[in-house]
């Protein structure tokens, strides 16, 4: 192995469940700590959200068995929207809230097996969500009313305490 390979491997990233450094700071420090951040699928056209732990991993079930390209024409205009949320919670002085939230779209046209998504850009919504921000607000009138359904229903004392711009940006 060159020089130039064991660099590349020392430089690699983890994502880890759980506080792998256990305090120590040694192994596992920079990792990012997925324990309080689920991905809401919502279909546009049905109107329906639900979590799957599988989009943390690009895995979901609607993910499963599409090739996706950052490009839309490669759906060849059609297929059904989705938005995956990135929903953080975390557990403040009066209990749990709604802390962060990222949305991102994609497109997927099941007929053909192809999709549409661009993965930085649900990255960076997940980086997003994690640290407290909230970016829903583009996405379209309908899916901002499921997602607020979706999270009132899972927990009406979450949202009370949730981050007053998550909120705003679904119409509160």
């Amino acid at each position: 192995m060159t020089q130039e390979d064991q660099n590349k491997k020392k430089s690699s990233f983890n994502i880890v469940s759980g506080d792998s450094t256990s305090g120590h700071g040694g192994y596992g420090v920079g990792s990012i700590n997925l324990d309080n951040i689920s991905p809401i699928i919502i279909d546009v056209e049905e109107g329906t959200a639900e979590v799957d732990m599988g989009a943390l991993h690009a895995r979901s079930q609607i993910e499963r068995r599409i090739r996706f390209s950052p490009d839309k024409a490669n759906v060849e205009g059609g297929g059904k929207l989705y938005w995956l949320v990135w929903m953080n919670t975390e557990v403040g002085e009066e209990g749990p809230f709604y802390a962060g939230a990222g949305a991102a779209d994609m497109i997927i046209n099941r007929e053909i097996r192809r999709g549409y998504k661009v993965l930085p850009d649900h990255v960076n919504k997940m980086d997003k969500a994690l640290k407290g921000k909230v970016l829903v607000d583009h996405m379209d009138e309908a899916s901002k009313k499921v997602l607020k359904d979706f999270l009132v229903g899972h927990s009406a004392e979450m949202w009370e305490r949730a981050n007053p711009e998550l909120k705003k940006q679904l119409g509160e």
